[in-house]
């Protein structure tokens, strides 16, 4: 019998997507038309008949397919596989940290390695579905403000939709995810500020061009979607259980706020059980608003002044999410913690040498917080422990440098 929401029968659902629900507000809209901000300036969320992906699939089905994130796609937002946009995105590693984790006095520590990802970082996970759904939907173009890696994926997977894209950069960014941008045919704009700055720009560009729509960072809706395969994998891996904690390096806060809720839609599948993980959100010692927000419980944070940091990937002075990944926090028990430059580079250095992984800056942070927690004993010693990479670190050559004396 054909499901309510879809008008299919459960054997030919490809999504269950059923709604948008605005985070703050609580306004529900129609998914199948083009959308950016809730009217009061929140961002909106995905909903999915889950009664319907029940009657369609399982653990076991899924089990059974390609190995890309979207084996998972009764819980992605693209309506039909034919708008699916891919370049094999998903399914990465989860490593087994031995030797780091007898040096932290952490038996259980394991590393998810988004590296190997198409562009190099977990940000093809979100430009994957943001794509795909945009392509379906009928947008021209995308713009964005970025960091770095969020634009250099954006426009790859723009350019194999054959989508224009245009994306405002700090000057600090990375060289390499500036060519990235560039060689994909993308229109690359330098900004002397940060992300921030960009985001004005971005909205300006928007405005003034048809078609366009504004992807930035929780600006349009399926970003999150993508990056919420990261905890379906995650606990497909683990033999549908998931880990005593999750820790995450945290600039925009997309795939934290994206794996709470992966893990909260198994739950409610009843594909997983038992309490949650609990989540720590890293930020870096020179841009660190989510962590001066939990030190005072509060429900949003404050702009970070003069942000800086070597990890470029989090140096967000303020996330548009940023109540979604306290929300996420607080729920679950868990904290946030600022590490210095120096100790991310340490521990770039480390990994590499104990482990063989040259992992990005942010992945770094991830460790070197572990590292601490475990020092408090915040972290138990038979606790498992998962820690997410989100990059190659062969795309930040100049923190290598740092971070190495063998050169």
């Amino acid at each position: 019998m054909p499901t309510a929401s879809s008008g299919r029968s459960p054997a030919t659902l490809f999504s269950a997507l059923s709604r948008l629900c605005c985070s703050r507000c609580g306004t529900e809209r129609t998914p199948d038309e083009i959308a950016g901000l809730c009217t009061c300036g929140s961002p909106l969320l995905v909903g999915y008949d889950l009664d319907a992906v029940k009657a369609a699939t399982d653990p076991e089905t899924i089990g059974g397919r390609s190995p890309t994130l979207w084996r998972y796609h009764e819980l992605l937002p693209v309506r039909s596989a034919e708008h699916v946009i891919s370049l094999g995105e998903g399914m990465t590693p989860l490593l087994p940290l031995r030797r780091l984790g007898a040096e932290y006095g952490l038996s259980r520590l394991l590393m998810k390695d988004d590296g190997l990802l198409p562009t190099g970082t977990f940000k093809a996970r979100g430009a994957a579905v943001g794509i795909s759904r945009a392509s379906e939907l009928g947008v021209d173009g995308i713009a964005m403000a970025t960091n770095g890696n969020a634009g250099a994926a954006w426009a790859t997977y723009a350019a194999r939709a054959g989508l224009r894209s245009f994306v405002a950069m700090p000057t600090g960014a990375p060289a390499i995810t500036r060519l990235e941008c560039a060689l994909a045919g993308a229109e690359v704009q330098l900004v002397a500020g940060h992300i921030g700055q960009c985001a004005e720009i971005v909205e300006r560009t928007v405005a003034s061009r048809s078609g366009y729509q504004d992807v930035s960072t929780l600006k349009e809706p399926y970003r999150i979607e993508g990056k919420k395969t990261i905890g379906f994998e995650l606990a497909e891996q683990l033999g549908w259980r998931v880990p005593d904690v999750i820790v995450y390096p945290t600039g925009g806060g997309v795939g934290l706020i994206g794996i709470y809720r992966a893990l909260q839609q198994l739950r409610e599948l009843g594909w997983v059980t038992g309490e949650m993980p609990r989540f720590v959100s890293v930020q870096s010692a020179g841009c660190a608003p989510i962590v001066s927000a939990v030190e005072q419980r509060a429900e949003a944070c404050e702009p970070w002044q003069e942000p800086h940091t070597v990890a470029f990937g989090i140096t967000v002075p303020k996330p548009l999410g940023d109540f979604l990944i306290l929300e996420a926090v607080y729920a679950t028990g868990g904290t946030a913690l600022a590490v210095s430059d120096e100790q991310i580079l340490a521990e770039q250095a480390r990994c590499a040498r104990h482990e063989g992984l040259v992992i990005c800056p942010e992945g770094a942070a991830a460790l070197a917080a572990a590292r601490r927690l475990r020092e408090t004993e915040w972290l138990g010693p038979d606790e498992e422990i998962l820690v997410l990479n989100t990059g190659a670190g062969l795309k930040y050559p100049e923190t290598l440098g740092n971070s190495s004396d063998a050169f």
